[in-house]
């Protein structure tokens, strides 16, 4: 689920630049002709020579101190998505950090200062392993503040009920090729619980929508020169979504038994399912998955660094740390192995608690087939929202979006790499080698934008 601090600063930023009366206004003015143009790159590289001021003096490491114990922690990324600007000399930026235990805390920094010259002014922790401490709220005068997650509502924690509407926005920055390229970019279809209608589709070449047999999805082709390098590829559609709760299909599930290349069945996953499953083998394929679930959510922490992302099941079987990719890779590999039909999808979650901006890459979750249905879950929020972790069991809220399902994606013609382990960024090759384009998902909610156009 995406952050609401992207909202947060920008409406902050607001607050401290609407000020009234005539004296305020020319003291406005004069600050617009003092203070320095400043950009995102700035705030990124104040808050990367702070921190590195803080390593040196810390003998290597960013040394914080939480609930009595001693974190010694080193740069992992900056969350460049939400650098902000707040006003004057005012600044905001989010940093992921790592401590030596291997737990990844976000970080929240408030600076003041000018290009080359910024002082942090507050620190706060913000979330553990993926888990937050508070999230954002938003009072009737618009300026926000935190609250404690729990004491969050469910829309504050990143689910809308029933039905959502909105505008959703693929844009795709072409890279600097010297020879030709392809690439391949997912195309989300309608199905019983979202409509999905093409408003526009932008590219700098003829392109043409090929189909991908064994798990019925659509995918965008085109065929690149170097003339199209820098250029754009944006797609905008219009989309009705409603919540997702266990329903009933009559196509055969044996097929969500197989393995694939990075989710093995059998062997070191049957022996440990047979394990987390143990006596409740005699009460039904449901609770046999609630309990891999729950093992998952007990075991795995949420943390974007060392290998993560690629949905190996082995990988997050031994380090037990990843991306939603990861949760749900292993959950699949376990509950097949245990005899349990389970599938992959592959989207992007909408934010809840605004109506329009950024979001923070792509979103997975998974399906598993019990007592004639597919029952949906999302194990990575439930980690994250352990109040939701009833919820997302037999759930998908109807914020989401979803591009394609499956795994070892065969299409033709296809990358030379071969099958597609999941397709939600684009693939390309430049030549015969990958590249990976800037890719950047946004949004607006139907409500707004019938606001604006009153």
């Amino acid at each position: 689920m995406k952050d609401p601090r992207i909202i947060f600063v920008f409406m902050l930023a607001l607050v401290v630049g609407c000020n009234s009366g005539k004296k305020e206004q020319k003291a406005e003015k004069s600050l617009a002709i003092t203070v320095p143009k400043l950009v995102t790159a700035d705030i990124e590289a104040g808050i990367k020579d702070n921190i590195a001021k803080k390593v040196k003096e810390g003998d290597g490491y960013f040394n914080m101190t939480t609930d009595g114990k001693d974190l010694r922690l080193q740069l992992v990324r900056v969350h460049t998505e939400y650098l902000s600007n707040l006003g004057p000399r005012r600044h905001f930026a989010c940093v992921d950090l790592a401590d030596i235990s291997g737990d990844v805390y976000d970080v929240d920094f408030f600076l003041e200062g000018d290009p080359g010259n910024m002082t942090v002014t507050e620190t706060t922790l913000h979330k553990l392993n993926g888990k937050p401490f508070y999230t954002w709220k938003q009072r009737g005068d618009k300026t926000w503040y935190t609250v404690p997650v729990q004491n969050a509502s469910s829309n504050l924690l990143g689910v809308i009920e029933g039905v959502d509407q909105f505008e959703f926005h693929y844009e795709v920055t072409l890279p600097e090729m010297k020879e030709s390229a392809r690439m391949w970019i997912p195309v989300p279809q309608s199905d019983r619980f979202q409509t999905v209608k093409l408003v526009s589709l932008h590219a700098p070449v003829e392109h043409k929508i090929i189909q991908e047999r064994k798990y019925g999805n659509e995918v965008l082709y085109m065929e690149l020169t170097p003339e199209q390098s820098g250029e754009k590829v944006e797609l905008v559609y219009d989309v009705e979504r409603h919540e997702k709760n266990p329903y009933e299909d009559t196509s055969s599930p044996t097929k969500y038994l197989e393995p694939s290349l990075l989710m093995p069945v059998g062997d070191r996953f049957q022996v440990l399912a047979d394990s987390i499953i143990a006596l409740k083998h005699s009460e039904g394929a449901i609770m046999e998955a609630r309990a891999l679930y729950d093992y998952i959510i007990d075991n795995m922490r949420y943390i974007k660094a060392g290998i993560y992302g690629t949905g190996d099941a082995v990988y997050a079987c031994d380090a037990l740390t990843g991306n939603c990719t990861e949760f749900h890779s292993l959950f699949i590999s376990l509950a097949r192995s245990a005899g349990i039909p389970s599938r992959f999808a592959v989207g992007a979650a909408i934010p809840s608690d605004r109506d329009e901006g950024g979001i923070d890459g792509y979103h997975c979750w998974a399906e598993f087939y019990a007592e004639g249905k597919w029952w949906p879950v999302d194990i990575s929020e439930a980690n994250k929202y352990t109040a939701l972790a009833t919820y997302y069991f037999g759930r998908n809220p109807a914020n989401r979006i979803e591009f394609t399902q499956g795994r070892d994606l065969k299409i033709e013609p296809g990358p030379v790499s071969g099958p597609i382990n999941f397709l939600a960024y684009p693939v390309m090759e430049i030549g015969k080698i990958p590249a990976f384009p800037k890719t950047f998902f946004s949004f607006i909610r139907k409500a707004s934008i019938e606001l604006s156009q009153n």
